[in-house]
């Protein structure tokens, strides 16, 4: 059930950011999420004490919090005031893709086998032909923006487990969503829509914040204690094929055929490269 949930709950988002930033400002939105989900999340991390440790390790929390929440859900609400949300979903499939990579240059003492080589290529391919025949050339630049969100999600975890692996995973996301709300909560107020923006877009906000961001990483939590992070993994697979059925189904967005091949290319190159690479032996002295 818990794995259910979480394919489900982080394939809603793109349908959710596509229909929110239809009437609200990006950093609007990105406030309201944010603020919503450290709300509820904050009573629990308190009442567990869970707090005052993170304070030895604010500059590690602080890199954590821009490159994995702060910067790349604006860039994701930008990108998809143009892009379609399946698109999205699948260009952000390509996390596991990018985080081998990043590994892999990162790491010289890292070496990719044959199968992780494999994936990577055949991941890139399909990304490429995403961008090679569904993206318009006007959109190309709203591609970027979904490249570095993927950057950062691939990058995130990384900082995570290496600096922030010793605290309380619930007050590390608890603390990284309150600093992102206060970041982005002066541009929210002079953002703001002069009316209220219709119930649609309310309901989306708030389905973002309660839903898909402080109940899937209580979920998300759980799955790994239940399951083992490696398994829990899986659901990454799974979360594109939820996004572009609700893209065509609810949005009524297009499913082309390069869109379905796109999707399996990246799916399988993922699957593959995330393998992880193969560790060479390493010098004396490094890590």
């Amino acid at each position: 059930m818990l794995f259910s949930s979480m394919c489900v709950i982080w394939g809603v988002p793109y349908l959710l950011i596509k229909v929110a930033v239809s009437h609200v400002e990006p950093t609007v939105l990105v406030f309201g999420r944010t603020a919503i989900g450290a709300a509820l999340l904050l009573p629990f991390a308190a009442r567990r004490r869970q707090l005052r440790p993170l304070l030895s390790a604010w500059k590690p929390l602080l890199a954590y919090t821009v490159i994995e929440l702060a910067l790349p859900w604006l860039l994701l609400s930008e990108a998809e005031r143009r892009l379609p949300s399946s698109l999205s979903g699948l260009l952000i499939a390509s996390v596991p893709v990018i985080g081998a990579l990043a590994g892999l240059v990162s790491h010289a003492n890292y070496r990719l086998g044959w199968p992780e080589a494999t994936g990577l290529l055949v991941g890139l391919g399909g990304v490429a032909a995403l961008v090679g025949f569904d993206v318009k050339s006007a959109d190309l630049g709203s591609v970027a923006e979904v490249a570095a969100v993927a950057f950062g999600y691939a990058i995130g975890p990384q900082v995570a487990a290496r600096k922030l692996a010793h605290l309380p995973n619930i007050a590390v996301v608890t603390t990284s969503l309150a600093l992102t709300a206060l970041a982005y909560a002066p541009a929210a107020a002079l953002q703001a829509p002069s009316r209220w923006p219709g119930t649609k877009a309310v309901a989306a906000v708030v389905g973002l914040g309660v839903i898909c961001t402080a109940l899937a990483f209580v979920l998300f939590l759980k799955l790994i204690t239940e399951a083992g992070p490696v398994r829990a993994t899986v659901i990454t697979y799974v979360n594109p094929a939820v996004a572009v059925a609700l893209g065509v189904f609810v949005l009524g967005e297009p499913l082309s055929g390069v869109t379905v091949a796109g999707f399996v290319l990246i799916i399988a190159g993922s699957f593959l490269a995330a393998r992880g690479p193969r560790r060479a032996p390493a010098p004396t002295g490094t890590t």
